[in-house]
């Protein structure tokens, strides 16, 4: 065998940690390989945590998470709206500066590469937000497809911290620390002792973004003052906001012990994956992988919404239309519905899903138990014929047909503000 022959050998498997990585495991986290980062999926007990804890102080209170694991791509530049007009369904045009908007990036078959948030930051700057299993695959695809366009595609996926404050709560406790320096007991090794975040909480809108500043003390000396993006968006299905910092390790974990001290009379706990698991299977936020894929169409997710056809040509488009003809004249072959168990038993992801003559007619795609609505359920893709509300279905549990009922979607929806 030539040189030029030989293959080397495999790079073994490296498991990804964010900067918070050392908090987590010093506050006592259950810590999971999630898409190959090192990921708390819950804490204690004894610090007043566990799944349903967190779960239940994200809906009544304010929930604390790291999203770090999250990617980011930027595309600036003269054409960077014809970019991202041409790899994502939603239209950008309708955004102002500072606005965000749920969509997606395609295949051209029209199936998912993944779902993404786009923030426009600027006159010629979005930021898309991407899950953290598919950052790689969503870079390449983002910047392979936008080279005939007059924009850079950065990938600044590890150049921040990115924290979730997700509850009704959560704005109570953010300007508790705007234009104010609130002085909690810092870690022994810590540099910083005091926490400042300013931003107009208050006035930001739900899917709106803007830049406030966070700085940090020790004594009187400022040891940290930088711009920071703030936007009141999240993943649970509640009220909330996700703010990026520095993913300097000190820096970050300050900001993390600030806001819990500072939200601990909200009832600010860390929450970790399980509890955001659940959290947006209650508001029926899809999850790559599970309800949405490489496999999964849009209407079939039911995410036409999401999807401009009107707007200039974009990848999978075409593919789109031919999909929504077929479905006009045949009807889709499946769709995603909600169930709720009628007996006893927990949906759980992949089970098989039966029609009540015993015929096999789909899957589940995420169930559990939902801890705020203390009911067990599911999303599962099921023929439209089998899609009516109250149609009774059965999930495979254990080699035994248990009930569910078509229920309607989303499970909750947060209590609308005075």
């Amino acid at each position: 065998m030539s040189a030029a022959e030989v293959i080397p050998p495999a790079a073994p498997n490296v498991v990804r940690k964010t900067a918070l990585n050392a908090v987590h495991r010093q506050m006592g986290a259950k810590m999971v390989d999630f898409n190959g980062w090192d990921m708390p999926v819950e804490y204690p007990a004894a610090i007043g945590c566990g799944i349903v804890n967190e779960h239940m102080a994200a809906r009544t209170g304010v929930g604390i998470f790291d999203v770090s694991h999250m990617g980011d791509i930027q595309l600036a530049g003269p054409q960077a709206l014809a970019a991202v007009q041409h790899i994502s369904m939603n239209d950008a045009s309708r955004l102002a500066i500072g606005q965000a908007q749920y969509s997606a990036l395609l295949y051209p078959q029209g199936t998912f590469v993944d779902d993404v948030i786009v923030h426009r930051l600027g006159e010629d700057e979005y930021l898309l937000v991407i899950n953290a299993g598919t950052r790689e695959k969503d870079f390449n695809w983002a910047r392979d497809n936008t080279r005939p366009f007059d924009c850079l595609v950065e990938n600044l996926s590890d150049d921040y911290t990115q924290i979730a404050i997700q509850g009704p709560k959560a704005v109570d406790l953010l300007e508790k620390l705007n234009g104010n320096f609130f002085d909690f007991p810092a870690e022994p090794d810590s540099p910083f002792q005091k926490l400042r975040i300013d931003a107009d909480f208050k006035a930001l809108k739900f899917y709106w973004v803007t830049y406030g500043r966070t700085m940090a003390l020790r004594g009187h000396d400022r040891l940290y003052d930088s711009k920071t993006l703030v936007a009141r968006t999240g993943y649970t299905a509640e009220d909330g906001f996700e703010i990026y910092v520095s993913s300097d390790e000190a820096v970050s974990a300050h900001v993390w012990y600030g806001l819990l001290a500072a939200g601990k009379e909200f009832g600010a706990v860390p929450c970790g994956l399980g509890a955001r698991n659940t959290l947006r299977l209650e508001g029926k936020l899809p999850l790559y992988g599970h309800e949405i894929s490489d496999t999964i169409n849009v209407w079939e997710a039911g995410l036409d919404r999401f999807c401009k056809m009107e707007k200039p040509d974009f990848i999978g488009r075409a593919a789109l239309e031919k999909a929504l003809e077929r479905a006009r004249a045949e009807g889709l072959k499946r769709t995603l519905v909600g169930l709720e168990m009628v007996d006893r038993g927990i949906a759980r992801d992949g089970y098989k899903v039966f029609d009540d003559a015993g015929c096999e007619i789909g899957y589940v795609t995420s169930g559990s138990p939902a801890p705020f609505l203390k009911k067990n359920i599911a999303l599962a893709y099921v023929p439209p014929d089998n899609a009516a509300l109250g149609t009774i279905v059965k999930v495979e549990i254990r080699g035994q047909g248990v009930k569910a009922q078509v229920v309607p979607t989303p499970f909750y929806k947060r209590p609308k503000k005075a």
